[in-house]
């Protein structure tokens, strides 16, 4: 809309404007307008080869999310080498709290990302620049007060989980030293969630590469060459992740396009951070939700012992390389579907969704397969005790063959996210990876105290998701009756 009128101004101007003696600053300002709309074109994924698009959009999330995870298992390699099966254990046991602090606030960010890529989509640059400075300015919000809410209750949370004694002072430490970082932790997902909405996917890897780099650099100074101990693990993740964000605003404060980030225009709308709220608050309580069955998974898997801890993390840790091909199809889906759908390009969106879902759903299983193989020597490579390796082989060896199950629901979700519809997919994984799980391994563990049933409730629960989603995608009309986007 205001994207097309700016396009047929520039047109009526090529007319008039003589073509030649004429002023040469306003030709140059004509040229870089016009240079301006066709970078801004080409991160719209409405049109041209679809498969092209997506693979183009997905494959630097997938270098990313690499790099993300290399960041994330840093922390553990170092400490499981250095330290030992004590430090390890209280680094290991990270993963659900922190996904239950974080998730809320990461879904609010999924739910803006979608509403800016819908408007970018349908070129509505005024409600565009609106969405993007009121999640920044939630996003400044958020992460102060997770940082509080975080240091505050990292103790009680733990202890509510369970954690063995002899590693609880290390697990309060490294939280508490994580936490003092939320606010980095929630500007980066918010600005990277950004740049993705407008199909920019691209710089996010770049700024991920070096903050990647430097976490690694810094963990292996802090832990190996000063000894600084388990906190400093967590002190290096915080540093590089500043770094990130730092160079994500740099760019968006400074980018010569319709999305670019102005400072002094950071604040509250109120009807739009409404439409924000609406499309992410389904996220983030799914999330949250999701976060805390897994906090109660994670306690059964507490009561095995520290070496289950480790084990497991350990596990945890490779699980997340096996993700990867899941997470970026994920993304590249949701943003797809929201731009389209801002297009109305319907038949783009079925083209789209079939071959987005076939190409994370091969991947995913290919790499699942590679670790159910690689198990052994992989987590060996954290820790070589037997009994920490024996715990995480007989976790890999029960889930990575179901991999392309997981994939399989998360981009049946992302496709009706996308489409505005985030509470279906809330709903569906609230009742099967919260209640279903939950109660299963409540019970059944009652009567076969074993650690591999705890194991066996993430397919059971990804094959009743993906039934129901399948139900969802087949017999509901999501495409075109869409919710919580104005249009």
């Amino acid at each position: 809309m205001m994207q097309t009128k700016l396009t047929n101004h520039d047109k009526e101007d090529d007319v008039k404007r003589p073509a030649s003696g004429g002023n040469v600053e306003e030709k140059k300002s004509h040229m870089e307008e016009k240079k301006s709309h066709v970078r801004t074109a080409a991160n719209r994924m409405t049109s041209g080869p679809i498969g092209r698009q997506i693979l183009a959009f997905a494959f630097p999330l997938f270098l990313g999310n690499l790099f993300q995870q290399l960041y994330n298992t840093a922390d553990s390699l170092i400490v499981g080498n250095f330290i030992g099966s004590n430090a390890l254990a209280a680094v290991s046991s990270s993963g659900s709290l922190i996904f239950l602090m974080v998730g809320f606030f990461a879904g609010v960010s999924a739910g803006a990302g979608v509403v800016i890529a819908r408007y970018f989509g349908a070129k509505d640059s005024v409600r565009m620049e609106r969405a993007i400075h009121t999640t920044v300015a939630f996003g400044i919000v958020a992460g102060v007060a997770l940082m509080l809410l975080g240091i505050l209750f990292t103790p009680f949370i733990l202890r509510l989980m369970g954690t063995p004694a002899e590693v609880l002072p290390s697990s309060i430490l490294y939280f508490r030293v994580y936490f003092c970082g939320s606010l980095a932790f929630v500007l980066y997902n918010i600005c990277v969630g950004i740049m993705q909405s407008v199909g920019d996917s691209r710089h996010p890897l770049y700024y991920l590469v070096f903050s990647s780099m430097v976490n690694i650099v810094l963990d292996l100074l802090f832990v190996a060459v000063l000894h600084m101990g388990v906190g400093s693990a967590a002190l290096a993740t915080v540093i590089s992740q500043f770094l990130s964000v730092t160079l994500c605003l740099f760019r968006l404060t400074r980018v010569k396009e319709e999305y670019c980030i102005n400072i002094r225009r950071i604040r509250f709308d109120l009807p739009m951070l409404r439409e924000v709220v609406r499309n992410g608050l389904p996220t983030g309580f799914q999330n949250s939700i999701i976060a805390l069955a897994n906090v109660v998974v994670q306690s059964n898997i507490n009561a095995f012992g520290k070496m289950a801890v480790a084990g497991c993390g350990s596990y945890s840790k490779i699980e997340g390389f096996g993700f990867l091909p899941i997470n970026c199809f994920v993304m590249a889906l949701t943003t797809f579907i929201s731009q389209n759908l801002g297009a109305r390009e319907y038949e783009r969106v079925k083209k789209g969704t079939r071959f987005g879902i076939l190409c994370s759903v091969c991947i995913a299983e290919l790499v699942g397969i590679a670790i159910y193989v690689l198990s052994p020597y992989l987590i060996a490579g954290f820790n070589s005790d037997p009994e920490v390796v024996a715990f995480g082989v007989t976790q890999a060896h029960t889930v990575t063959l179901f991999y392309f199950l997981l994939a399989y629901s998360h981009c049946l979700a992302a496709i009706f996210r996308g489409a505005g519809h985030s509470g279906v997919p809330m709903v569906v994984m609230l009742v099967c990876w919260c209640i279903v799980r939950v109660s299963y391994i409540t019970l059944i563990v009652r009567f076969i105290p074993k650690i591999g049933v705890i194991f066996w409730a993430y397919p059971l629960t990804w094959s009743l998701s993906g039934i129901i989603f399948t139900i969802y995608f087949f017999k509901a009309d999501w495409m075109h009756n869409r919710s919580g986007v104005a249009s």
